[in-house]
């Protein structure tokens, strides 16, 4: 029964991924080796929403669930495009090599407008005043003045199934059939999520 239900989870999840819409594809531009700007596991507050003309409602980013204080990191390398206010609120705007910036609000920003950063550098502190229910993180990122997801800049985590614990009293794992084809460690983290 377990190996049944395996297989029908496995088939449907195949069939759900072929049935997305591909992401967004930047041929020109080699890709980043991104660094989450959260530690991990990211909480997906909102997923981003892209309207369907440039001056139509939409979500141009991704909110990210984090407490006030938490502090944020470049994705990439890159150069500070602008750190300041931009009505109102705190934003930090870095520009990337590949001619992608990538934008975090609302926040303390720690570094200055042209300084280099490293990937992983510590650059802003969240601050009060965003648009969620509670405290987050609003990521944006663009190419020229198209906006695009920001979580296409990370690695898509490896989905694992956890081994069936089997009936009570029998060892971790020994369930009929074994654990054969299951993939071993712990579970990826939040994010994905389901697909905007």
């Amino acid at each position: 029964m377990t190996t049944l239900l395996l297989s029908l989870l496995l088939a449907l999840s195949q069939a759900a991924l072929a049935a997305q819409p591909p992401l967004p594809s930047l041929p020109s531009r080699p890709a980043l080796p991104a660094v989450r700007p959260l530690p991990a596991p990211l909480s997906v507050a909102r997923w981003w929403d892209p309207p369907p003309t440039p001056y139509a409602a939409g979500h141009r980013g991704v909110d990210l669930a984090a407490p006030v204080g938490a502090e944020l990191r470049a994705v990439a390398a890159g150069r500070v495009h602008h750190a300041g206010q931009v009505a109102g609120r705190g934003v930090l705007s870095l520009a990337l090599p590949n001619g992608l910036r990538t934008t975090y609000e609302p926040v303390r920003p720690l570094v200055t407008e042209g300084e280099e950063v490293s990937a992983g550098q510590v650059v802003a502190v969240l601050t009060e005043g965003s648009h969620c229910p509670g405290p987050c993180l609003h990521w944006g990122l663009l190419a020229g003045e198209a906006y695009l997801n920001p979580l296409t800049l990370l690695a898509r985590p490896t989905p694992r199934l956890l081994p069936d614990p089997g009936p009570a009293g029998a060892p971790e794992g020994a369930a009929a059939g074994g654990d054969a084809g299951l993939s071993p460690g712990p579970p990826a983290g939040r994010w994905p999520g389901p697909s905007p």
